[in-house]
């Protein structure tokens, strides 16, 4: 093999071994509270900008933490039928998985600092746990993606908190509170902003669902737990439908019952994509189908969370 070809080789596995199918789920919540805060005119480049470099990096060392944890704990098997794991393919040595996942949430804690610098405590508490909880989601003695808590952190984390947060660092930064406050400004977490983060919540983990849908079988011979593996096919598929509805119950109930510009229901023009992967997702157990089906998700989560973000802009904006 030429040096050229391996080189080829080796940035193909660390693309991989990256998942870049799963990063809307790091950025687009980022998306949807710079959205709001633009609406509520708080928006703040630098807190927003660090935000979302900060949620990308520890997307992708959570991806390189399951990635090395489960080939260390022999759930992976090189013929599963989800995308190839680098460690357990054996296309990446696993120590030098293990330093790719240090040294990206090394970088996230230093993009981090900024962040706590701004944020104070909260950002501070949000930051390591989200840290910790990405390690322990497969690793550690009782990591909890196997027994049925996965759904739940990414949830939390990658939806209520990302969005939340987002919009925190934000509005914050707009006040005269000075560097590390103790404790959240009055008016920096808004009940919308809540409100809002829960569609990204629902997409985030919506793309798990069907990921844990496609591996039920494998993981079952494992003895890894996921949801889907408690609730089996039927309803996870139902988890999954709730989820993806969620996402667009959400601007509806922004311009019902907070008086949102109709602009907030933008996302509903994402709906012929979400009928499309669900009916995918609610018919098939192949990997074949529920890999294409699970990118198919994360569009849809970046397309969805671009046109609420552009709908929650427009009335400031215009």
């Amino acid at each position: 093999m030429s040096t050229a070809a391996a080189d080829i080789s080796k940035t193909r596995a660390w693309l991989m071994a990256a998942r870049p199918q799963t990063l809307p789920a790091g950025t687009a919540p980022v998306i949807v509270g710079v959205g709001l805060a633009v609406h509520d005119g708080v928006f703040t480049l630098l807190p927003a900008a660090a935000a979302l470099i900060g949620a990308l990096l520890i997307q992708i060392a959570t991806n390189f933490a399951n990635d090395y944890f489960d080939a260390m704990k022999g759930t992976d098997e090189p013929d599963r039928e989800g995308f190839t794991r680098v460690t357990a393919g054996g296309l990446i040595a696993p120590q030098q998985v293990k330093a790719a996942m240090v040294g990206t949430y090394t970088l996230a804690l230093v993009v981090g600092l900024y962040l706590v610098a701004v944020g104070g405590v909260p950002i501070l508490v949000v930051g390591l746990s989200s840290i910790l909880a990405g390690l322990l989601y497969t690793g550690g003695p009782y990591p909890y993606g196997y027994y049925g808590l996965g759904d739940l952190f990414v949830f939390v984390y990658f939806g209520m908190i990302a969005v939340t947060g987002t919009y925190y660092v934000q509005a914050v930064a707009t006040l005269d509170v000075g560097l590390f406050p103790i404790w959240i400004p009055p008016g920096t977490v808004p009940t919308d902003a809540v409100l809002a983060s829960l569609a990204a919540a629902g997409l985030s983990t919506a793309i798990l669902v069907v990921n844990n849908i496609r591996d039920i079988e494998s993981d079952r011979e494992a003895g890894k737990r996921t949801l889907a593996v408690i609730l089996g096919y039927r309803w996870s598929r139902v988890e999954y439908v709730v989820l993806v509805a969620l996402a667009y119950v959400v601007p509806v109930a922004l311009w019902l019952l907070a008086a949102f510009s109709p602009f907030v229901l933008l996302p509903l023009l994402s709906l012929p994509l979400a009928i499309s992967v669900t009916r995918t997702v609610t018919t098939e157990r192949s990997g074949e189908a529920l890999n294409p089906a699970l990118e198919r998700t994360g569009k849809l989560m970046a397309v969805h969370a671009l046109l609420f973000a552009v709908g929650l802009s427009v009335p400031t904006v215009i």
